[in-house]
């Protein structure tokens, strides 16, 4: 109201031309007020390291949910003057396990509040020593569990039909007639589900769509509702639920039990016709293990979306086997997925800074 005031006093009190130059002179003023305002605020947000934009790191379009609350420094760009840049750093934001949080990168950080991870998966990180330098340490679940059940069922329907091979043989130049690729029914099959958290309640989802039986082994047997709800039956000893599914998911968190928890032993109690998909971790299964039970015709098929390492060798005998499927970690890779995880790392990093509840602030055991 007051500006509108403003400009028919200057009409009234100048000629068109004069009242044109004073409000050109007026609203550019006005603009460089609000840019001062706005660099103002800038400068106020706290920083956060992260790792790179492309890459391995963040894709472009996820920067700007940073940027409304962070100004934000590239690994490399911090290691060209980590004296400067260190002591201003509260937050640090690690995406496929980068910035890796060693202690000599959290030694240059004195500021340093919080690390928020993205992803659920938290092995990369020492929770206890972060944590007893008074910084909090975060993740991202729930906001994963569709995606990471999305490639779970992908893998699975993949392996079970033959889609890659049938693909291959459609796109061949050399194909001249169809050939006769025989997969094994998903359908009525038995599946059974290692880890009944947030994404093994939703791969039973996805199971029970295609009225498979669902069974699970968990630490912790879920609520009578929770079970009824996907119709899985519980079962307490792991070497029942192997013997009995044609197909196994892995979808426990890795921790020094989980580690090596399938191996020769376990393999060998599976169906010959079934097969193992791991969107874990690779180090729940023994690899060696692995290869030699699908040598063998232990089991049927694998198929993985993770492995140990990432990327495995060139030379890695699982590379070479016909009866196994890999993705390269890419359970979470949707935008709308990356995007909410974004979102929460900001949320939770915001909150710690301050003083507030942290959404999903991780505890050392």
């Amino acid at each position: 109201m007051q500006s509108v005031c403003y400009v028919r006093c200057v009409r009234r009190l100048w000629g068109p031309a004069q009242a044109s130059q004073i409000l050109n002179v007026t609203n550019m003023h006005r603009s460089v007020r609000q840019l001062q305002h706005k660099k103002v605020m800038e400068d106020n947000k706290p920083w956060a390291l992260i790792s790179e934009v492309g890459g391995q790191g963040y894709i472009e379009e996820v920067t700007d949910i940073m940027k409304q609350h962070f100004q934000i420094i590239c690994h490399k760009d911090f290691l060209q003057n980590p004296l400067l840049h260190g002591p201003k750093i509260q937050a640090m934001f690690v995406w496929n396990a980068l910035p890796a949080p060693k202690p000599a990168l959290l030694s240059s950080l004195p500021s340093l509040k919080v690390v928020a991870n993205g992803g659920v998966g938290i092995d990369h990180l020492d929770v206890s020593y972060i944590t007893s330098l008074g910084v909090k340490v975060t993740n991202t679940p729930g906001v994963v569990s569709d995606a990471t059940a999305d490639i779970a069922m992908g893998l699975l329907l993949a392996s079970a039909r033959n889609i890659v091979e049938g693909h291959q043989i459609a796109v061949n130049p050399n194909t001249m007639h169809t050939q006769c690729q025989m997969g094994v029914e998903v359908t009525g099959s038995t599946l059974g589900i290692i880890g009944m958290g947030h994404i093994g309640c939703k791969i039973a989802q996805r199971g029970k769509g295609f009225d498979m039986k669902i069974v699970y082994h968990n630490r912790s047997r879920r609520s009578v509702e929770d079970e009824q709800a996907v119709g899985a039956s519980y079962h307490d000893n792991m070497d029942d639920l192997l013997k009995a599914s044609d197909f196994v998911v892995l979808a426990v968190n890795l921790t020094p039990e989980t580690t090596g928890l399938i191996s020769h032993r376990e393999l060998s109690l599976m169906k010959p016709t079934a097969t193992l998909v791991n969107i874990s971790r690779g180090l729940v299964v023994d690899q060696d293990a692995l290869v030699k039970a699908l040598q063998s015709g232990t089991i049927r098929a694998a198929a993985l979306d993770v492995t140990h390492p990432e990327p495995l060798p060139r030379d890695h005998p699982l590379l070479g086997l016909p009866n196994v499927l890999i993705t390269p970690h890419v359970g979470t890779n949707t935008y709308t997925t990356t995007r909410r995880m974004v979102q929460r790392m900001v949320e939770n990093a915001v909150a710690a800074l301050k003083g507030q509840t942290i959404p999903n602030e991780v505890k050392p055991k």
